[in-house]
């Protein structure tokens, strides 16, 4: 993944911004759009493409672009910058190889006292019967 390529590629769009503020809202363009085309970024790799698809599934449309809004803030500047810093975030998080995991077998030691405490509970329910004489 290379960041500078991935910045160069990201595209802003400034909209007004929705909910209350006054005429700050009326007037200014502080709401941020960014759009992030997958299949055509050249900072991706085609393993990291897929990686991305896969596992940004649902966020992205059907032509595997990534949408994020930002309008947290009144400042156009601030806007941008948080949505970038996000959008960051989400990519190092989807991009995020897990380990595989081992299989690993049930110690000795384990299953002789799992059989110890099934036999302990046998006798104590053997004890509960009537005495046959």
């Amino acid at each position: 993944m290379d960041v500078e390529k991935i910045k160069s590629e990201l595209n802003f769009k400034a909209v007004r911004s929705s909910g209350a503020g006054g005429q700050n809202v009326n007037k200014v363009s502080s709401k941020v759009i960014l759009t992030f085309d997958i299949p055509n970024s050249t900072g991706l790799s085609f393993d990291e493409k897929n990686q991305l698809k896969s596992k940004l599934g649902p966020r992205l449309t059907t032509d595997f672009i990534l949408i994020l809004n930002g309008d947290q803030d009144r400042s156009q500047l601030r806007n941008k910058t948080l949505v970038t810093k996000r959008f960051f975030e989400i990519l190092e998080i989807a991009l995020k190889v897990q380990k595989q995991r081992k299989a690993t077998k049930i110690p000795r030691s384990v299953i002789e006292k799992r059989i110890k405490a099934k036999r302990n509970t046998s006798v104590i329910k053997q004890n509960r019967k009537r005495p046959e004489f």
